[in-house]
């Protein structure tokens, strides 16, 4: 459930995205698409829910005493159930391509994929469906930003070699 980044690199980096749903950079699928105005739109409709459930639980409070269920658990049961993405640009930014590197080969189970090292830098990596780790043809689903293999992922992806 690893994916290595090698090659022309300063420093070969081992990405586990079983551990990325943690990760604050996460991004759910469905928002990962828009443009930046929806997800202007999408971040303040959040916002918004979130305050009503804090004055909601506050309101709670001064009638009934406190009870298990927080703003942490509805998060909890929330990551749950959504899929995530995550962009692999800071990873790729840490391990440091050489100045000559301009290419990526993506070693898959169904064979090598190239790609640009431009193109590496704008993709998300899918590496979370309904809140679990990517079984089929994972351990992660490569897409671009601009959403033109959203239907079509590179899958399988093992080893990340930058040229």
């Amino acid at each position: 459930m690893i994916v290595p980044i090698l090659g022309n690199v300063t420093y070969k980096i081992t990405l586990d995205p079983t551990v990325w749903i943690f990760d604050d950079r996460k991004v759910l699928f469905e928002e990962a698409f828009l443009d930046e105005k929806e997800k202007d739109n999408t971040k303040e409709e959040e916002l918004k829910q979130a305050s009503e459930r804090w004055d909601r639980a506050v309101y709670q409070q001064k009638i009934n005493p406190p009870i298990n269920q927080s703003i942490s658990r509805f998060e909890r049961e929330k990551i749950l159930v959504n899929s995530y993405v995550m962009p692999i640009k800071d990873f790729v930014e840490y391990a440091e391509s050489g100045n000559d590197a301009t290419d990526v080969t993506l070693k898959t189970k169904h064979g090598d994929v190239e790609i640009t090292l431009d193109q590496l830098l704008n993709c998300y990596l899918l590496f979370a469906i309904d809140g679990k780790p990517v079984k089929t043809d994972g351990p992660v689903h490569l897409f671009f930003k601009d959403g033109s293999n959203k239907d079509n992922p590179i899958t399988g992806i093992e080893k990340i070699i930058i040229n």
